[in-house]
């Protein structure tokens, strides 16, 4: 290998010894960046100047303003190189930026991972197996607690519910005879039935005996009020 290849090898892996962080490089493009549109704003002024002068002269001094276009061309043309350069720095800021971004989401992504290797470490995969099948066991007791709380309490006291509804009904009938038993009957005349009239007073007798009937249904219809009322 030649010296000048070792010296170029040597410029190199001295630059890249000595890398700029993102940081310099992003701040250094941003220094050109404005520089460049500082430049590019004193051609623009420039170009107006030129073609101000340009016009200024017309056809009095042809010469003087075709020196005056040429400059014009010449400061357009630059221009132009400019807004190209300008171009290519911000494609290459934006680059820059995004790769900085990246390797810091690639660090902190690292940092996070070698954080979850470090809590996993501690964990056993059998206990956890242990601990879900005991928290599984514990969640179905509880479960069957509360289901026997809800449910209806029934105490065991050795009495047939049948035999105690009947011996209900039987009291209830007792009762319901000791009250037919009180309740006060309606007078029954003890005297014979009156002779039959002729028939010149059938009508009169007629309407007493209706009316007696109607009063014994009356008393009647009562004692069946009373005797529903209390069965009720």
């Amino acid at each position: 290998m030649s010296k000048l290849g070792k010296l170029f090898r040597g410029t190199r892996s001295s630059r890249a010894r000595a890398a700029p962080s993102p940081q310099e490089a992003l701040a250094r493009l941003r220094e050109t960046e404005e520089m460049l549109a500082k430049k590019q704003e004193y051609l623009e002024n420039r170009i107006q100047r030129e073609l101000a002068l340009a016009k200024k002269h017309g056809s009095q001094n042809k010469r003087a303003a075709l020196q005056a276009l040429k400059r014009k061309k010449r400061l357009e043309k630059q221009l132009t190189q400019i807004d190209g350069t300008i171009s290519t720095i911000e494609f290459q800021r934006e680059a820059l930026e995004n790769s900085h971004t990246n390797t810091e989401v690639l660090r902190n992504m690292g940092f996070a991972a070698k954080a979850m290797k470090a809590v996993h470490e501690n964990m056993d995969l059998n206990k956890i197996d242990d601990l879900m099948q005991d928290i599984t066991e514990q969640q179905d007791i509880a479960q069957e607690i509360s289901e026997a709380f809800s449910q209806r309490v029934q105490f065991a006291d050795g009495f047939d519910e049948d035999e105690l509804l009947a011996e209900l009904e039987e009291l209830e009938q007792e009762e319901l005879n000791k009250k037919m038993k009180n309740m006060e009957l309606p007078n029954v005349p003890s005297s014979s039935l009156p002779a039959q009239p002729s028939r010149k007073s059938s009508k009169p007798s007629t309407v007493h005996r209706s009316r007696a009937a109607s009063s014994r249904r009356a008393e009647e219809d009562d004692d069946f009020k009373q005797l529903a009322a209390w069965a009720t």
